[in-house]
């Protein structure tokens, strides 16, 4: 009768204690399962915003080259202008020099 009590006992509280074990791990695990939820939508939105950074980095990047492109060309035309420029200074030297030559030449003959 003692050993059939012992063993009784002994079963009871291993099914109490199996009992509290399942409801604890049964609550870590909704627990688990909530943080995973926050993860994943914090995932999905960092992604969200990783993609609306990444498309304007391309648009930026786009509009980069274009101002490149506008900048070289603009050098280019300052290059050929600074050119033309001082081809003008010279052909108008030359036709101050020539000037100069002709109202000599025009007080010579007064």
């Amino acid at each position: 009768m003692l050993i059939e009590w012992i063993v009784t006992t002994t079963l009871a509280s291993l099914c109490v204690y199996l009992t509290i074990m399942v409801f604890y791990f049964k609550t870590l695990l909704k627990k688990e399962k909530l943080g995973s939820v926050v993860v994943k939508n914090t995932l999905g939105d960092a992604e969200v915003v990783i993609r609306k950074y990444q498309v304007q980095l391309q648009r930026s990047l786009g509009n980069i080259d274009i101002l490149s492109d506008e900048l070289t060309k603009v050098k280019n035309d300052l290059k050929s202008l600074r050119t033309r420029n001082s081809q003008y200074r010279m052909e108008s030297d030359k036709l101050r020099h020539q000037i100069k030559e002709l109202q000599g030449k025009i007080e010579a003959l007064l």
